[in-house]
């Protein structure tokens, strides 16, 4: 190889490696540029956002509520006493009929019949245990003056006694015609709202037949019966004993009226019954009811939302936002919980702000961008 050749490869080996080394300076260069724009652009930390509610302080109700059935205060099943056809029917399916009101009405000429001739055959025994009675009258007479024997005096006067029972009978048949005339207006015996018609006009119908003519149930005022776990029995006879249990079912408020005398052993459970005005006849027979009794109210409790405490390894705690909006949590104990809401027995005060949405993504001393929840609306439970 000639020398002038191998300076020429000298040189361009150079060369080449000088250009290799001012393209790898202008590529890091410009990383290390944008690198240190994107780090002068960025914060320092990014806030977390999250939800909160403040910590308050309130009167916070203990209660229990079961879920149970409305009854009627009153439920009676009427039939007719006598055989009969019906002549009216006096109501409407669904009225709200009076104690009193007459219902329907048998056809009366049967009875009216009956009746007159009880009456007769009174009238006609009346005239011979009179007769009768004077009879004995003028015997006894003749006896005390020796004119008759005493057989004679005796059968009289026996005679005499019979026809009086006779009366007693006779009387009895008149009380008893009289009284399935009355059978025949079939009046509501309580008041309260009709069912559905069993029978129409022009129907025959039997005494005490199984099929009912109508049902009444009286609904103002009304049951509600429910039944709670028995663990509770001996709270609630507690509280009762203090003063009457209010009981609150949808819009109706009413109180405690009646404790079972048993527990059910199948389920656990003390069957209770709460009585409500209903005047607004909110409450029907036959709903299905959720009912609440208020046993007692803790003053002054600390109310948080549930969502706000957190399980952990070493219990339950909150997220507390601190006055540069950071965060903290803090070791709570809980009291209770009703629903959407706990009474925390330490740990918290009122006034304070935590963190009821967001904490999956917290840690100590994280800054947070804060929206206020919407407290929950109920309180209290054992």
């Amino acid at each position: 190889m000639s020398r002038s050749r191998t300076v020429r490869w000298v040189l361009l080996i150079a060369a080449t490696a000088a250009l290799g080394y001012l393209g790898w300076r202008h590529f890091h260069g410009a990383d290390h540029q944008a690198q240190a724009e994107a780090r002068k652009a960025s914060p320092a930390r990014a806030a977390v956002p999250v939800r909160t509610a403040p910590v308050e302080k309130a009167d916070f109700p203990v209660y229990l509520t079961g879920l149970g059935t409305v009854q009627g205060f009153n439920t009676v099943v009427v039939r007719t006493r006598v055989d009969g056809q019906i002549n009216r029917i006096a109501f409407k399916e669904g009225q709200v009929v009076k104690e009193g009101d007459t219902l329907a009405e048998i056809d009366p000429r049967p009875f009216q019949a009956t009746l007159a001739q009880a009456e007769a055959v009174l009238a006609r025994d009346t005239a011979t245990a009179k007769n009768a009675q004077a009879q004995r009258e003028r015997y006894e007479d003749l006896y005390k003056r020796q004119l008759i024997s005493r057989d004679q005096y005796e059968t009289q006067t026996a005679n005499s006694q019979a026809l009086e029972a006779t009366l007693a009978a006779d009387r009895a048949s008149v009380e008893n015609a009289r009284l399935n005339l009355s059978y025949t207006r079939i009046s509501a015996p309580i008041s309260g709202r009709t069912g559905t018609l069993g029978v129409h006009q022009g129907d025959l119908v039997r005494a005490n037949d199984a099929n009912a003519m109508i049902v009444i149930n009286q609904v103002s005022p009304i049951y509600v019966t429910f039944s709670v776990p028995s663990r509770y029995l001996a709270g609630i006879q507690h509280a009762q004993s203090q003063s009457p249990l209010a009981v609150d079912a949808g819009n109706s408020e009413g109180s405690l009226s009646f404790i079972d005398n048993a527990v059910d052993p199948t389920t656990g459970t003390i069957k209770l019954k709460a009585t409500f005005p209903n005047r607004d006849r909110s409450l029907w027979p036959g709903l299905f009811a959720e009912a609440t009794i208020t046993l007692s109210t803790d003053e002054h409790a600390i109310v948080v939302p549930a969502v706000a405490v957190q399980p952990s390894q070493q219990g339950q705690l909150v997220y507390v936002v601190n006055g540069d909006r950071t965060v903290q949590p803090r070791q709570v104990t809980v009291q209770r919980q009703q629903g959407d809401e706990m009474v925390i027995a330490n740990g918290l005060t009122a006034g304070e702000e935590i963190v009821t949405d967001g904490q999956l993504r917290l840690t100590p001393g994280a800054h947070v961008e804060t929206g206020h929840g919407q407290p929950a609306a109920t309180h209290g439970t054992p």
